[in-house]
């Protein structure tokens, strides 16, 4: 791999500024090429680009191609940054008039230095607004696609189409699971378009990869387009997608980028201010992010089956994580839920056999590396910044509350703000995917979509898992429902949940075979959640009662008693004693109940105190 460096463009505006700049803060800048001018941190810009592909690893020669007119700059400078002489090329320009434009110079070094490789062609004289994005991984992605790549980020506000190249990118998939992966294939590529073009914000800077079979198309197209003006890499890689039908993958930096040789002093000036305030800004910042626990309504389990469900999140019970920078990435066990001292080998049985083995450092673990693999995977080049995690949770273990996906959607949270991702990088339906994947692909957790849709939307969700929406886009429809319209529910859960049943048997295999009566069961889970949306939309609670009966009657037949467990049954029994309906609102070890009868639920919740299970008021949770 080859990396190329320009640098030979003539800025006359901002250098002309800086001349004649009238208080004379600049003077010292008179004449100094653009790349040479400082950046963020008091490098210059091209110290920072130099510093990034620095490395014999990745890249057999680095060229920096300049102008006849600052061509002893950038050689003073060689000698002192130990960036090799003899790599420096000339292009014979000395005033903007004579330039041969950027096409024309990578052009040169390809044929000057007759190599056969693949190029990486960076603009030095371009601010970074992030100084610690990985090049490697950049590469990484460019092999793996096997095709033209273009860097883009997500503009900020302020920023305007017509200074830069704006791309339009439509989304390739593939599934791996229950996690269908997008490649961003640029279609449309727009060189300082107005507003009214597109709308794009996705802003493409002087940063690509080219394939070696490739660079034999910078001839032909400079013997079709001889004006300097349409010599531009922007305007080439408009001719190349546009025009050329060269498939060009689009790879996003969670980053900023800007050309000094495109601004005056001022904006010079404001955009190095903001570059560098971002950077003092993000350190040593703690991040905290919380997911709460859910209950669902009506249709689980048939989530894992193409069933409907409703499910909510209550603010009873949560999880958080807290993420902040640190020199290497390190995961903290939790004193209650991960421990590894204990009173007696007497204490150290009687943890385990109440909270088994598996803590949730595993959950943090399981969802950085997953992260890592999705966004290598997905064209989005982290930032080489290293971090510490740490979580807490208060929802009870193993009973059913979607404890551990709560723990990896907090996680996941923390990691996409670390990292700057926006929520269309890993949208919501996606976002649900991956927290199931982390679980059953990487912890061989049996689960379904459900939890991991209601912690991510939060509120009160309608959820229909059709095979037809599933086979198609990989993910089901999710409507948030009005909350308000949720009644008063009660929950209760066992102090001791060994005896929660295994709530998922064998049933998958029955279902997978075709029995019918499972596979008739799963149908009307979703019937009855359709009539259960109704019910709470027109706050029909007597109708709403009944369908959580006939939600568990259903599930027991398919599952058994066996399955279900006697400490699950005791607590139905128990609810329904006072007129109550009951259900389970996930795997086991819990139930939630809605008891229509004021008088009657004063007495069911000390009949369940009495009983010995912890019980409590729904406290529903809506964004």
């Amino acid at each position: 791999m080859i990396c190329v460096l320009l640098v030979a463009g003539h800025g006359t505006l901002l250098e002309s500024e800086i001349k004649n700049e009238a208080t004379g803060l600049y003077s010292h800048l008179v004449g100094i090429p653009k790349a040479l001018l400082p950046g963020i941190g008091g490098k210059k810009i091209l110290d920072f680009w130099w510093e990034v592909v620095n490395m014999r690893q990745l890249f057999n020669e680095v060229y920096l191609v300049t102008n006849a007119d600052k061509y002893k700059y950038y050689e003073r400078w060689a000698t002192a940054s130990d960036f090799p002489v003899e790599n420096i090329i000339n292009d014979g320009s000395t005033t903007s008039r004579t330039q041969l434009g950027a096409v024309a110079d990578l052009e040169l070094v390809v044929r000057s230095k007759r190599f056969n490789d693949d190029v990486m062609v960076v603009a030095g004289d371009m601010l970074c607004e992030d100084l610690n994005f990985d090049i490697a991984e950049v590469l990484k992605f460019f092999k793996f696609k096997k095709g033209e790549l273009a860097i883009y980020y997500e503009m900020e506000e302020g920023e305007r189409t017509e200074s830069r190249g704006i791309v339009e990118v439509c989304p390739s998939t593939h599934s791996s699971g229950y996690l269908r992966l997008f490649s961003f294939r640029i279609t449309k590529f727009y060189e300082k378009p107005s507003a009214d073009v597109t709308e794009s914000r996705l802003a493409s800077v002087v940063f690509y990869c080219f394939q070696s079979k490739t660079l034999l198309t910078l001839g032909e197209y400079l013997k079709h387009y001889p004006l300097v003006e349409d010599r531009g890499l922007g305007k080439y890689m408009e001719w190349l997608i546009n025009k050329a039908r060269i498939t060009v993958f689009g790879m996003k930096l969670p980053t900023g980028f800007q050309l000094i040789g495109q601004v005056d002093l001022s904006e010079y000036k404001k955009w190095l201010a903001r570059y560098s305030s971002k950077q003092h800004g993000s350190a040593a910042k703690s991040i905290t992010c919380r997911s709460y626990a859910r209950v669902g309504i009506m249709g689980n389990p048939s989530d894992g089956f193409y069933g409907k469900t409703i499910a909510m999140t209550i603010s009873n019970f949560w999880a958080d994580v807290t993420i902040c920078e640190s020199k290497k990435v390190v995961l903290i066990p939790h004193p209650l839920n991960d421990p590894t001292e204990f009173g007696s080998l007497q204490d150290l049985h009687g943890i385990s056999r109440k909270e088994g083995y598996l803590g949730g450092l595993r959950l943090l673990q399981a969802t950085c590396k997953k992260f890592y693999q999705f966004c290598s995977e997905q064209g989005i080049a982290l930032a080489k910044r290293n971090f510490t995690l740490k979580y807490d949770t208060n929802i009870p273990r193993q009973v059913g509350l979607a404890g551990s996906s709560a723990i990896v959607s907090a996680t996941l949270k923390c990691l996409m703000k670390f990292y700057d991702l926006i929520d269309d990088d890993l949208p919501k339906p996606i976002r649900a995917n991956f927290i199931l994947n982390v679980e059953t692909e990487e912890l061989v957790i049996t689960a379904g979509l459900q939890d991991r849709v209601v912690q991510v939307y939060e509120g009160l969700v309608y959820m229909d898992f059709s095979k037809e929406l599933m086979e198609k886009q990989g993910y089901g429809s999710y409507i948030t429902m009005d909350i308000s319209s949720s009644p008063h529910f009660w929950l209760a859960y066992m102090r001791d949940p060994s005896d929660s049943g295994k709530i998922h048997s064998n049933v998958r295999q029955q279902w997978l075979n075709g029995d019918s009566d499972v596979v008739a069961a799963m149908k009307t889970f979703a019937e009855l959640t359709d009539l259960a949306k109704v019910a709470m939309e027109s706050r029909n609670w007597h109708d709403l009662s009944e369908l959580m009966n006939k939600n568990f009657e259903l599930r027991r037949s398919i599952y058994t008693d066996a399955c279900l467990g006697q400490g699950n049954l005791k607590m139905v029994q128990l609810g329904r004693k006072f007129g109550s309906a009951v259900k389970l609102p996930g795997s086991g070890g819990a139930v939630i109940g809605l008891c229509l009868d004021s008088d009657n639920l004063v007495e069911l919740k000390k009949a369940f105190q009495e009983a010995g299970f912890v019980i409590c008021d729904v406290v529903p949770y809506g964004p």
